[in-house]
């Protein structure tokens, strides 16, 4: 009985290691089958990858290069804009300098103008204030004029009041 003891685990180790190997076999090709299909698939998706982030890649350049175009254009516009308001503002600065400086020679004039009047004002007040000096003189002169007769009539009055010759001759 000790020999069955021995030969059957024996039987069944080789048994159990000819049914391994051949189990392990079919797994291995299995794995290989699935290794080549999981690297066929990943090659494939690399591909598919590399596809969409060249095409990705090209959208965005397009759509940089659109909206460079778009920002310059912008760019342009708005220093078109700005070379237009600019110009206006020359322009409206030069009308303005014009202005300024025809009205400044007219204030110039109207300066002169203003003083020249000032001069004949205190010309005409002065001629005036000596008219009415004259005038006031004339007055002065007539009023003393007419005492200077009121008092020789009043003192030719009193000499002949007193004077032998304008009295009557009274009768003795």
């Amino acid at each position: 009985m000790k020999k069955i003891y021995f030969i059957v685990p024996l039987i069944m180790t080789i048994a159990f290691g000819a049914y391994y190997t051949q189990f392990s076999k079919q797994m291995e090709a299995k794995e290989v089958a699935k290794a080549e299909a999981q690297a066929k698939i990943e090659a494939e998706a690399a591909a598919k990858k590399k596809e969409a982030e060249l095409k990705a890649k090209e959208d965005a350049d397009r759509r940089a290069a659109e909206r460079d175009a778009e920002e310059a254009k912008k760019i342009a516009e708005r220093e078109a804009k700005y070379d237009a308001e600019s110009q206006k503002i020359a322009d409206a600065t030069a009308e303005y300098k014009a202005q300024a400086d025809k009205l400044a020679k007219q204030a110039a004039d109207l300066e002169i103008k203003l003083l020249e009047l000032r001069k004949q004002k205190e010309v005409v007040g002065k001629q005036a204030f000596d008219l009415e000096k004259a005038v006031e003189q004339a007055r002065i002169d007539k009023r003393n004029a007419e005492l200077e007769v009121q008092r020789m009539t009043e003192m030719v009055s009193r000499r002949a009041a007193e004077s032998a010759m304008t009295k009557v001759a009274t009768t003795p």
